[in-house]
């Protein structure tokens, strides 16, 4: 994920009404005293939580092969004596539980990317074609550092304090995965109030955390466009249909559609990432593939491309005089992030008591696109969902999925592990 600079949405997802159901009220104000008390074992465990960061850096596991994270997750959350733990499509959920009081969940994101790592790093990936480009790693390790401190102060704090790990983040598949195998059914008894999640981003600087009401993350649709020539050889075009001219005049004709079509002052995106025609310089092929990336933080203007873009699409088949209809394939739908404000603002409000002001901040808008809100839609409860920095001052900045990404381990890690906590009990505290 890479950090935008785009103006605030004017979709009416941007207000920062409830994302679903009823907005649950912090129980009371969190106090310096309690924040701290629970938070004073975290030196105790940052050994562990930065072998476990870099065990799980040098073995990644993309989206499918999740078993062997979702295998170390699940004995670690065995040892810091969380009370029990569920195996949900192909994620791992601990459970807290600590009498009556509110519930909350908290989830990290824990697949890796398809990526070869170029970082140097001595704990870099072993694995070729597979890397933690995205901070996920480093979700996982504060994730089980809240539940472990939680799991351990229990005299400070009431309710219950689920720990999700999910898979396939990166594939926008993930989340659905764990509704489609009973998430809800098998979190009846301890359904959360509230939904927390949290992201590695390139700003703020490591140490601090930025958070925003209303959209945050936009919606995300890949497709594979195909169109179709008629294959022929290089020397005698006249007796073909060029599909590379055609997947050109198409490449060209998309560029107007965010210019051209959508309002100034709304968010729009749409990026041809890759083209496929032909295996030879003397052959015309007979069809050629597209694949195209769409970004919006409005529903209304995600649509409007979506149909541009198959307008446009079918039209330059026809003027190409294209033997057949092009095909369409949905490879990733991402929905639209929007951060309930009231949420929002009690996480905030905790953040500040915990970090000061001058290490929160407000996020601006990010045209990354994220799956974890299907989660709380399942369940019919309000999130929030923050960045936290992982860069330090004079380190170089490297973007999301870049093969060099590589935030400091500290703060980050830390920073990470405390916002989950102070968030949380924003709504589990004792006061």
């Amino acid at each position: 994920m890479t950090q935008p600079q785009q103006p605030t949405p004017a979709a009416p997802d941007a207000t920062g009404a409830p994302s679903a159901g009823r907005t649950p009220a912090a129980i009371r104000a969190l106090t310096p005293a309690t924040l701290g008390t629970v938070m004073n074992g975290i030196d105790q465990i940052q050994p562990w939580q930065e072998e476990f960061y870099k065990d799980l850096h040098r073995y990644p596991d993309v989206w499918g092969e999740e078993a062997r994270t979702a295998e170390k997750v699940t004995r670690k959350l065995q040892e810091v004596g969380v009370d029990e733990i569920l195996q949900i499509g192909g994620g791992v959920v601990g459970i807290v539980r600590n009498g009556d009081g509110r519930r909350v969940l908290f989830r990290a994101d824990m697949d890796a990317l398809p990526v070869t790592e170029a970082t140097g790093l001595e704990y870099a990936s072993t694995e070729a074609g597979k890397m933690h480009a995205c901070g996920h790693d480093a979700h996982v390790a504060s994730g089980l550092g809240a539940a472990a401190l939680l799991a351990k102060n229990k005299s400070e704090w009431s309710g219950t304090y689920l720990a999700l790990f999910q898979p396939g983040e990166e594939t926008g598949k993930g989340a659905q995965a764990m509704v489609d195998d009973g998430l809800v059914a098998k979190l009846a008894a301890v359904k959360p109030d509230v939904c927390l999640a949290q992201h590695v981003l390139t700003v703020p600087e490591s140490g601090h955390v930025a958070t925003r009401s209303g959209a945050i993350l936009s919606a995300g649709d890949s497709i594979k466009v195909t169109v179709f020539g008629k294959g022929s050889h290089g020397s005698m075009p006249q007796l073909g249909v060029d599909p590379a001219v055609l997947a050109s005049s198409i490449v060209l004709r998309l560029q107007s559609i965010v210019s051209r079509e959508i309002a100034p002052g709304q968010f729009g995106v749409v990026t041809v990432g890759a083209i496929k025609v032909g295996t030879a310089p003397n052959v015309i092929s007979d069809r050629a593939e597209l694949l195209l990336n769409v970004r919006a933080y409005d529903p209304a203007v995600r649509d409007k491309i979506l149909a541009a873009i198959d307008r446009i699409v079918r039209g330059e088949c026809q003027a190409a005089g294209s033997p057949q209809e092009p095909t369409f394939e949905t490879l990733a739908t991402f929905p639209l992030t929007v951060n309930d404000r009231t949420v929002t603002d009690a996480v905030t409000q905790a953040f500040t008591q915990a970090f000061g002001t001058d290490r929160v901040h407000e996020l601006a808008p990010v045209p990354a696109s994220e799956d974890f809100s299907l989660i709380p839609a399942a369940l019919g409860v309000p999130f929030t969902y923050w960045g936290n920095g992982g860069f330090l001052p004079g380190m170089p900045v490297v973007g999301n999925h870049n093969p060099t990404f590589a935030p400091a381990i500290q703060p980050t890690m830390r920073t990470g592990t405390e916002a989950a906590i102070a968030a949380s009990l924003a709504y589990l505290g004792r006061g």
